[in-house]
């Protein structure tokens, strides 16, 4: 069969999200494989084991378009209807994952869940999160002027419940995933007195929390709560020890306008985490500011496509699902990109469709493939639960 009739065929949806979620999967093989010279120093390996990472990136990206051409035929109604069911499969994923929070190599550990017998791990926290936008997007749908008791035990002790598993060993997705909420439910018309309300409970709870654990607790792989302060201490003194952003800014620096060129970094052997969190880095040390902005303009193309997918579907639940599995991936791009530059605190949030890594990519790819099937119905008429 030849390509363009396979396109026509079987490729689905709008068309310009398609190419944008190429364009920056495809660019990923560039820096994914020069920043890999970095794990190479980590395991003390020879220079061959960067192909064994650029081969487990491949697959990982095969695998995503794999999940993202499949998921692009999920109707909507499927998950309108099954929306409440993932939410008691990820608690108890995420109740193991915390039973089973260790450290594996030296690195914590207690935000994957590890299956031993197929050795393989993921996290927890990204699935949970999915499952919690969704939810949200069916509960706006269906009691958009219930009650505040109502939605206290309906829809708030669902989500405080999963928020409250993430937090102790990943409290920077907690918060990504809580605030991204937040910003559902006002989108959606939910009350802004009592999303206040709520907003201020939600701190109170994550304060009286974090005061706990210092105050009483242990320095333990369960909960990374002393990481945080630390990440927060050196944020606000820059004179302090704070390597890896000290190390980004350099490479920032060093990149210039047009930057040293692909393959050339120089700090990718020095800086952790230089193929995830600290990924755009090396981007903008390689292909200059003009790179760098060049890549946030694409993720504002993608963002607009987003918008305009919600405010043309005939459906107010298909526009609360695109905008609920749409907005957490830009607004993790954004913050990404932040904290490269100095505007956040090091968080551990990587790059979408760019940094390796597995489940992130995966769920990222899944929620674009669902916005996708619900693009291509833009143009029809009538659509019903």
């Amino acid at each position: 069969m030849k390509l363009d009739i396979f396109i026509k065929k079987y490729v689905r949806g709008d068309k310009y999200l398609w190419s944008f979620i190429s364009l920056l999967s495809i660019f990923s093989f560039l820096p994914v494989y020069s920043a890999s010279i970095n794990l190479v120093n980590a395991y003390g390996c020879s220079s061959n084991i960067v192909f064994y990472f650029l081969f487990k990136h491949t697959l990982f990206i095969l695998i995503g378009y794999g999940i993202l051409f499949f998921s692009q035929f999920i109707n909507y109604k499927y998950i309108y209807r099954t929306s409440i069911y993932p939410i008691p499969f990820v608690s108890i994923l995420l109740i193991l994952t915390l039973i089973q929070g260790k450290q594996l190599h030296g690195v914590n550990a207690s935000r994957w869940l590890y299956i031993p017998i197929l050795n393989i791990s993921f996290q927890t926290s990204n699935i949970a999160g999915l499952a919690l936008f969704i939810y949200c997007s069916k509960f706006l749908y269906q009691k958009k002027n219930c009650g505040f008791i109502y939605s206290l035990f309906t829809l708030w002790f669902p989500i405080f419940f999963v928020i409250g598993l993430i937090l102790p060993a990943n409290g920077s997705t907690a918060v990504l995933i809580f605030f991204s909420i937040c910003i559902l439910l006002f989108i959606g018309g939910y009350p802004i007195s009592r999303l206040i309300g709520i907003l201020f409970m939600g701190i109170l709870f994550a304060t009286i929390y974090i005061y706990s654990v210092l105050k009483w607790g242990e320095n333990q792989p369960v909960h990374r709560v002393f990481t945080w302060k630390s990440r927060i201490e050196k944020f606000y003194n820059p004179s302090g020890d704070n390597y890896q952003i000290q190390l980004a800014k350099s490479a920032i620096f060093l990149g210039k306008k047009f930057g040293r060129g692909p393959g050339k970094s120089v700090l990718k052997a020095f800086l952790p985490q230089s193929s995830s969190d600290f990924i755009y880095a090396i981007i903008i040390e390689e292909y200059g500011l003009i790179g760098g902005v060049l890549l946030l303009f694409i993720y504002l193309l993608i963002l607009l496509r987003i918008i305009i997918i919600a405010t043309k579907i005939q459906n107010y639940y298909c526009t609360l699902l695109v905008l609920s599995l749409g907005f957490p991936i830009i607004t993790q791009a954004f913050i990404n990109m932040g904290i490269v530059v100095g505007l956040f605190p090091v968080t551990g949030q990587n790059l979408p469709l760019i940094s390796s890594g597995g489940t992130s990519m995966w769920v990222t790819f899944f929620s674009f493939g669902i916005i996708l099937s619900v693009s291509k119905l833009i143009n029809k008429k009538s659509i019903s639960q």
